[in-house]
């Protein structure tokens, strides 16, 4: 069982109580920082998945000489029943941190994210105006099934139903993510997401939008709908047709690493 017991100590009557489960982070799960020049890149990986989905994406990015920081969001790289204690404001806190982090030693920073990822950079790009650009890759704003699904489970008193990760088009080749997904958590994606999808109009900043033309997770329309919602007149639409929804890790990752960098060289 990958988790640890913490054991603390009442200060009045000296006894080991209120056991405190603290669950240990998967090796490919830890957040990674890659230091480089004034312009950073901060990348977010997605619902239920994991740093790992994101690390080739950076590494990438990295060789051209930026910073890139990827976080771990809250109860995620570790196992479901830890995610299931987190909320959207836990995940909106890691990706604000992220950008405070940067900010330290970056004079321009740019926000990548994968699926709620995107969505979680679309969050950013709406509070924070000095963002210098965004890039949401199957970002997500409207699932109409995922809120189904919740809505039918939501009272049912069934904690955990059937996972979402590794949509993934390429042989071989899997997602670091829960086999399991929270259906508290469920509706923590959904609010971020009736809440992100609301304010579109207000991201002002540069924005490339990369979707995949097939998507099991989330409708490819989504992406349209950010085009279209977003009020900035620079903006762009990459579409993939040799990847599925965690197309960070898929046949077209290299073109996804190309198009990120292009778009921030250009803007730097």
């Amino acid at each position: 069982m990958v988790l640890m017991i913490k054991f603390k100590k009442s200060k009045n009557s000296g006894r080991w109580s209120n056991l405190e489960k603290v669950y240990k982070v998967h090796p490919e799960a830890e957040e990674f920082y890659f230091p480089g020049n004034e312009i950073g890149i901060l990348v977010s990986h997605g619902f239920t998945g994991s740093t790992q989905s994101m690390r080739y994406l950076g590494t990438q990015i990295a060789k051209a000489g930026f910073t890139v920081y990827g976080p771990r969001l809250t109860g995620h790289g570790t196992e479901p029943e830890d995610m299931e204690q987190a909320t959207y404001k836990d995940w909106i806190s890691d990706v604000e941190k992220g950008l405070e982090r940067l900010q330290q030693t970056c004079s321009k920073i740019f926000i990548i994210g994968l699926s709620m990822g995107g969505t979680l950079s679309l969050y950013l790009a709406q509070k924070y105006v000095d963002i210098a650009g965004i890039i949401p890759i199957n970002a997500a704003v409207d699932i109409p099934n995922l809120k189904a699904t919740y809505e039918n489970m939501k009272n049912s008193g069934t904690r955990f139903i059937e996972g979402i990760g590794s949509d993934i088009k390429m042989a071989g080749v899997a997602e670091l993510a829960y086999s399991k997904t929270p259906v508290k958590s469920l509706g923590d994606l959904i609010t971020l997401m009736d809440q992100v999808r609301g304010n579109l109009y207000k991201v002002t900043v540069p924005t490339l939008i990369i979707s995949s033309i097939v998507d099991h997770v989330v409708p490819p329309e989504n992406s349209k709908q950010i085009y279209h919602s977003i009020s900035t007149e620079d903006k762009s639409i990459v579409f993939l047709k040799n990847s599925y929804h965690v197309a960070t890790l898929d046949n077209d990752k290299d073109l996804i690493a190309k198009e990120c960098s292009r778009f921030i060289s250009n803007r730097v």
